[in-house]
């Protein structure tokens, strides 16, 4: 397969920029969405399309895809940067990483449930205590769950940090502020040692952890130094 690496960035145009309000709207939970629906713009070529991209917002307004086809021109952007995404690896390869995610698993008990990993080792220190602990625990879970995605997508992993953590508000929720569904934005870097590359490849193609429409799964990669 074939694959596409793109930045996009959105036109100076004065007639883009008149739009700006609907496709960078101020709230964080609506802007999520316009970016996914702005990038649909470029991608979808039919009403029963199944979503065939990975993004993520590098930018104000500026964006890295990775993609089966080429994304279509239009005004609403300046001119995309395209390339061929088709790195040579070999079992063995080290390779420096970034990774937007949404880190989960299945928590076991009376009623399992889909958690995210770093919001759920969160809930279980007091209040008071969590921004203390918010970065520590985000690197100690970020990477115990890459670790885990590594054993069956054909790499190692060979260290991770967090760089941020955050949380959204799921962009179509409409109930009251209090027990509003939420998912976390992890953002990992480190090295990881190539395992399987064709397994690998195919992962990184299919993005890792949950919430890609809102931006998260797309992992870049370039040779360890």
């Amino acid at each position: 397969m074939t694959l596409y690496l793109s930045h996009m960035r959105l036109s100076r145009r004065p007639s883009a920029l008149a739009l700006a309000p609907l496709l960078a709207p101020a709230n964080p939970a609506a802007r999520k969405a316009a970016q996914h629906n702005l990038l649909w713009s470029v991608f979808t070529d039919s009403p029963d399309r199944n979503r065939d991209f990975l993004w993520r917002e590098e930018r104000e307004n500026s964006f890295l895809t990775l993609s089966a086809r080429p994304p279509v021109q239009t005004e609403l952007f300046e001119p995309h940067q395209v390339k061929e995404f088709a790195p040579a690896l070999v079992a063995g390869d080290r390779l420096e990483f970034q990774l937007r995610c949404n880190a989960t698993r299945q928590k076991r008990g009376d009623k399992p449930q889909r958690v995210d990993v770093v919001m759920d080792a969160l809930s279980a220190l007091p209040q008071m205590e969590r921004a203390t602990h918010r970065m520590r625990l985000a690197r100690e879970e970020g990477g115990a769950w890459l670790a885990r995605q590594g054993a069956k997508s054909g790499f190692a992993l060979l260290d991770a940090d967090a760089a941020d953590y955050s949380t959204a508000v799921l962009p179509d929720h409409r109930g009251p502020r209090k027990g509003q569904p939420q998912f976390g934005i992890l953002d990992l870097t480190g090295r990881i040692r190539i395992t399987d590359p064709a397994v690998f490849l195919a992962q990184v193609a299919a993005g890792f952890g949950r919430a890609k429409a809102f931006g998260c799964g797309l992992m870049l990669i370039r040779r360890a130094a």
